[in-house]
């Protein structure tokens, strides 16, 4: 009888943890308040794009492999949106002192992306980003795939690759 206790105390810890196992796979992006250019607060619960993958970056002025991944991609973003439909959001973490050179930067490079500040690092801390650049790929249910930090030349494809993968529906083994 006692073997039967176990037994069953066994099979319904490996059962709960299974389970967690599949909560944790996919997360989706957490709702906190970020800025837009103009000042106002957007919530990044709503961030959409008609179900195609988003990528997000978080970056900085201030780090320059965030600027040539971004530049690098900047590249080739048009070719990207065509064949897979992606968005690029970049997630400045710049402070308030740095913040107002944030725009004329992204305007000057010529990034057609939505940029978003995130002056107090609250939507960082909400996605654990330590290091930057940081960047996720979310699929068309707002459900992050995949996620990588740093950043050399060459990565692009890599990314290109993954975003590929969630455009056409296939699984995604969420990276570092």
């Amino acid at each position: 009888m006692r073997r039967v206790g176990i037994a069953i105390v066994l099979l319904l810890f490996l059962i709960n943890v299974s389970a967690q196992e599949n909560e944790k796979k996919l997360r989706k992006i957490p709702s906190v308040n970020v800025k837009i250019a103009e000042g106002k607060n957007f919530n990044t619960a709503n961030f959409s794009n008609d179900g195609d993958p988003i990528i997000i970056s978080f970056w900085a002025l201030w780090c320059k492999p965030c600027i040539k991944e971004l530049t690098a991609i900047a590249d080739v973003y048009e070719d990207w949106q065509d064949e897979t439909g992606v968005k690029l959001i970049a997630i400045s973490i710049d402070d308030s002192r740095s913040m107002a050179r944030v725009m004329p930067t992204v305007n000057g490079k010529g990034w057609d992306y939505e940029v978003y500040l995130d002056p107090n690092g609250d939507f960082k801390r909400a996605m654990n980003v330590n290091l930057i650049p940081h960047t996720f790929v979310v699929n068309g249910n707002g459900e992050i795939v995949w996620q990588h930090t740093s950043f050399s030349e060459g990565a692009e494809l890599e990314l290109i690759e993954i975003v590929r993968k969630v455009s056409a529906g296939e699984n995604i083994s969420e990276g570092h």
